[in-house]
């Protein structure tokens, strides 16, 4: 088997979150949790909800504002800033956009376009999520059967996902990753995610594999590299799905 990737457009989304630059400083975009910080009538990229370039816009802004020399700006210095502004992305904003990349670079349609909003009361609620996609669009959302079906380990493919939902912390903690790569036996993925052992300046992107050695089983039969993360999937209702749109 040959290994299969995202398209470019969808690799590049992923880069610009990981390899976030400004000026001559480069760090991960921190990870957000709109759960613990209410900003969901705020500035995309002061929600957790940012694409790359709204999120380099602030960052800017805030840098012009206090007379800073992008010249001087460290790797340690641009990633205080962005965690000391409150300023990252969330596992689902950062799975939307690399997705709908995805789908439109393969002559689908926007996410937006096909997505079912099952948070969504009333029409005030369809209206907000019809004004604010990205915003309205979590982890259960991802994985309601309107908007995608379960996939096999045995078929699974770049633009695929996983979500954790239902664990001992309660939705607030459903969880998200892409594929962005699949091998023979592993499974590549990316994702923005906090663990404990990050401490204020180090969460962000991270990126993992799951190795799989049996097939025929479920996700968490499988060898993960991040531990803390599998522990989380063990612990949680965990499914690999496709978008119905790619499908």
């Amino acid at each position: 088997m040959t290994t299969k990737k995202l398209t470019p457009q969808a690799l590049s989304i992923i880069d610009q979150y990981l390899h976030f630059k400004v000026g001559s400083g480069e760090c991960s975009v921190p990870y957000f949790n709109n759960k613990t910080i209410k900003r969901r009538a705020a500035l995309r990229s002061v929600s957790g909800k940012g694409s790359p370039h709204e999120i380099l816009e602030e960052v800017q802004s805030i840098f012009i504002k206090d007379h800073v020399n992008l010249a001087s700006v460290t790797n340690e210095s641009l990633k205080k800033v962005l965690t000391d502004s409150n300023i990252g992305i969330d596992c689902s904003a950062f799975a939307y956009y690399i997705l709908d990349a995805e789908s439109v670079a393969l002559g689908r349609e926007s996410i937006k376009k096909g997505i079912y909003f099952n948070s969504a009361v009333g029409l005030i609620g369809k209206i907000r999520c019809a004004l604010r996609p990205i915003e309205n669009c979590d982890v259960s959302t991802f994985a309601h059967d309107k908007n995608s079906t379960k996939i096999g380990l045995k078929n699974v493919q770049p633009g695929d996902f996983i979500t954790m939902t239902n664990g001992p912390e309660g939705g607030e903690r459903n969880h998200i990753l892409v594929v962005h790569q699949v091998d023979e036996n592993k499974i590549y993925y990316s994702h923005a995610v906090a663990y404990p052992e990050d401490g204020v300046y180090g969460t962000g992107i991270k990126q993992g594999a799951i190795e799989i050695t049996k097939p025929n089983e479920s996700l968490t039969d499988q060898i993960w590299t991040e531990n803390i993360l599998f522990i989380r999937a063990q612990k949680s209702q965990i499914e690999l799905r496709r978008l119905n749109i790619m499908c």
